[in-house]
């Protein structure tokens, strides 16, 4: 913490009288104060900077302190507190702001204790809305904590501390137990910061300690932060897989903003007296991959030990099982060759997509685009072929509803060509037609775990990293699909001489219950506009039952 060294009857420049501490954090003292020229009141914020720092750095940091609070001003007005005025003092900077109508969020927990997963909800989707209009112009707040956020009586908030992103002791060491694992290694930072952060203040809200506590040095806080697990959250009911897909550790797997502001939106429409739902403690069904004709599939079910049951396989290789498929949206479809497939019914002409919007593609700026070019059916599907009459499908498709309760949009032609079990614990169903080489694979699993990224990283790749030529097409993005958190991955593999591309997606219906979609056509053919409208119709048209 830093240490108070002004005192009630000291004026910071000749003009700003500190009187009481409001907040403390490491670096940081948050004071009730006073304008003395003006006459009216203020908050104070006293920041050290970092030793040495000259004249010059100094006069420049808080110049911009005041531009950006401006700046955030105009972007979200109402929400941002201004700052009026910045000097450096003997090595310290001061802000000087506005006064604000609300308490600090750190104090209002320490008050009323733990927030309920509601009330949490609805701050976790204010603070969202200031961080969406920041990072819409490239900004980054980079030190946000419940020292910064001040909420109104009737439940908005107010975020202070922009522009002090590496003005102070680098890393960031003003709340070191809200840094991301970016900025304990003193790394550039960007948007994904942020949402770490939103991620421990929401973590914060429900259990009432920060997902990594502090310690006796800022260093071995930050240490912590970036190489300890993170302890699972016990009260956060619904917002469970929201707040561990905010604090992944790699910045590229978190939980998109759509994605976040989708999840929280779910839980404002829940009942907030409702029982919290308890974690399932099945094991973890692994449902790695189903392979081509002489190439045995395996569901491999990770508990205390590793189950492996061999399960016989007349598909392609294509169609190997990941759990949790579902394509609505994929942040990271690499672009395959235009080449046309042989095999593949000419379509008519492509239209434009109906609205089959993914709730949850993955745009933040923290995501690096993969090396392979890639359509993005983010927003919309790419394409659609013209609907038939009265069904709203492209022409030649028709609604499969399968034994097993889900139902999709299939090409004519295609039917079920293999259905693996393992007991009542998880199947799937691979489709396809004779004589065409792209397949579709639709896999469920009782015992997915409450993590989509994770699924496909922990239990789905390692499995696919065993095939030969097998490799990852970008990140596993996270997104939401029909209202459930989801996640993409994309690979291509060699099967028997062919290079196939996969397109996959995980999603979770709660329970630890979860889905894949997998869509599996050879690589040079991935373009086709007939197997872009297959996707796109696939992607629309997946119903699984709600039971």
């Amino acid at each position: 913490m830093v240490k108070a060294h002004v005192s009630t009857h000291e004026l910071v420049a000749g003009r700003y009288r500190p009187l009481d501490v409001l907040h403390r954090e490491t670096n940081r003292t948050c004071w009730y104060g006073e304008d003395v020229a003006a006459e009216r009141p203020c908050l104070l914020t006293e920041i050290g900077l970092p030793a040495g720092t000259d004249e010059e750095t100094s006069l420049r940091t808080a110049a911009g302190v005041v531009r950006m609070s401006k700046t955030m001003r105009v972007l979200s007005p109402g929400r941002i507190a201004a700052v009026v005025d910045a000097v450096v003092q003997e090595g310290t900077l001061w802000t000087v702001t506005e006064p604000v109508d609300g308490i600090p969020l750190g104090e209002l927990l320490s008050r009323q204790g733990t927030f309920d997963h509601v009330r949490a909800a609805r701050v976790g989707l204010e603070l969202l809305e200031v961080l969406e209009a920041a990072h819409g112009e490239g900004i980054t707040h980079g030190e946000l904590s419940p020292g910064q956020v001040f909420v109104h009586h009737q439940g908005s908030v107010v975020v202070t501390g922009w522009g002090l992103a590496g003005a102070t002791l680098a890393p960031r060491l003003s709340a070191p137990s809200y840094a991301s694992p970016e900025q304990a290694r003193d790394e550039r930072i960007g948007p994904a910061a942020d949402l770490w952060a939103l991620g421990a203040i929401l973590y914060t809200l429900v259990e009432g300690r920060p997902p990594f506590r502090d310690r006796d040095r800022p260093a071995a806080t930050l240490k912590g932060v970036d190489r300890l697990p993170l302890r699972a959250p016990v009260r956060a009911g619904p917002l469970t897989q929201t707040v561990q897909g905010l604090l992944r550790k790699d910045s590229r797997e978190r939980l998109s903003r759509t994605a976040v502001r989708g999840a929280l939106l779910r839980v404002l429409d829940e009942d907030p007296d409702a029982a919290l739902p308890e974690e399932p403690r099945s094991p973890r069904l692994r449902v790695l991959h189903g392979v081509a004709p002489g190439r045995g599939s395996r569901l491999l079910i990770a508990g205390t030990a590793v189950a492996v049951v061999a399960v016989a396989a007349a598909v392609l290789t294509v169609t190997k099982a990941l759990p949790g498929g579902d394509s609505a949206t994929t942040g990271e479809a690499p672009a395959p060759s235009a080449s046309a497939s042989a095999s593949a019914p000419a379509p008519p002409p492509p239209a434009p997509s109906p609205s089959v919007t993914a709730p949850g593609s993955r745009t933040d700026e923290s995501v690096e685009p993969p090396a392979t070019p890639k359509p993005t059916p983010t927003r919309t599907p790419s394409r659609t072929a013209s609907p038939t009459t009265g069904t709203g499908l492209p022409s030649g498709y028709s609604e499969y509803h399968s034994p097993e309760g889900f139902s999709v949009a299939l090409p004519k032609g295609w039917k079920p060509l293999e259905t693996q079990r393992q007991g009542d614990l998880a199947y799937r169903v691979t489709f396809g037609a004779s004589g065409d080489p792209r397949t579709l694979a639709v896999t469920y699993s009782k015992a997915v775990g409450t993590d989509a990224v994770a699924v496909w990283r922990d239990d789905v790749e390692p499995g696919l990293e065993n095939n030969p030529g097998y490799e990852r097409l970008g990140d596993i993005r996270a997104t939401t699909f029909q209202g459930h958190e989801a996640a993409d991955m994309q690979w291509v593999e060699d099967v028997d001489g062919t290079r196939v591309r996969t397109f996959g997606r995980g999603f979770l219906i709660g329970g630890g219950r979860g889905y894949s979609l997998r869509w599996t056509t050879p690589a040079a053919d991935w373009n086709d506009a007939a197997n872009q409208v297959a996707l796109d119709t696939f992607l629309s048209t997946l119903h699984v039952p709600s039971g």
